[in-house]
């Protein structure tokens, strides 16, 4: 691959993994209400291995192209961020963090699957990855453009992973012994959830309303 494109990608991908936003706000959320905060981030990883796979394989173009389908997807998303602020705003009262939290296998399953559809059905993070990657390979590289393709995008999962795994290791730290500071974050998340799922069915709905006014 070329160096200097791939620490180009570095630099912006570390950028765009270090922008708060709806990962951040359920890796935080997770970790308070649970032991661990690693089906958390896995999860959202896991979303991302998705988006990457769908990209070597080509599909992400395609559905890109494709206004339609992209508008159900977006919708889907929208919904499930939608759900998943609900549920963390309404457990936003009890937040805490306790290091000795029982959590069953069921839970992290659970948790591990909404990390996963978090990232996984954000159109913006398949946009994300039709939009960028492409940008930084090299038609002239030894590594054919797939395999180019597929590492430029575990590249950013592994980034991701380990920001949003500093971004949980400094909640944890900072609100352990903070109950308020702790209710406060997760009512922050619920919030950030909410609006962000409102926005994406907003720039859906608005327009298909707007036509048959």
């Amino acid at each position: 691959m070329n160096p200097q494109l791939f620490l180009a990608f570095l630099v912006v991908a570390a950028a765009l993994a270090c922008t708060p936003g709806v990962d951040w706000a359920y890796t935080i959320a997770a970790g308070l209400r649970q032991r661990s905060f690693v089906p958390a981030v896995a999860g959202l990883c896991g979303g991302y291995v998705l988006h990457t796979l769908l990209l070597v394989a080509g599909l992400a173009a395609v559905l890109a192209g494709m206004p339609g389908v992209l508008g159900w997807i977006t919708l889907a998303g929208a919904g499930y961020l939608l759900w998943l602020g609900v549920g963390t705003l309404r457990s936003w009262r009890g937040a805490s963090f306790s290091a000795d939290a029982a959590v069953g296998p069921g839970t992290q399953l659970r948790t591990f699957l909404q990390g996963m559809g978090t990232s996984g059905i954000n159109p913006k993070g398949l946009l994300f990855y039709v939009a960028l990657i492409p940008q930084f390979v090299s038609a002239d590289a030894s590594l054919p453009v797939p395999l180019q393709s597929g590492l430029l995008g575990m590249t950013f999962v592994a980034l991701a992973g380990l920001v949003y795994t500093v971004v949980a290791l400094l909640s944890r730290t900072l609100l352990q012994s903070r109950p308020g500071a702790a209710r406060a974050v997760t009512l922050a998340s619920g919030i950030i959830m909410v609006v962000l799922g409102t926005v994406l069915l907003g720039e859906q709905l608005l327009p298909f309303l707007a036509g048959h006014s």
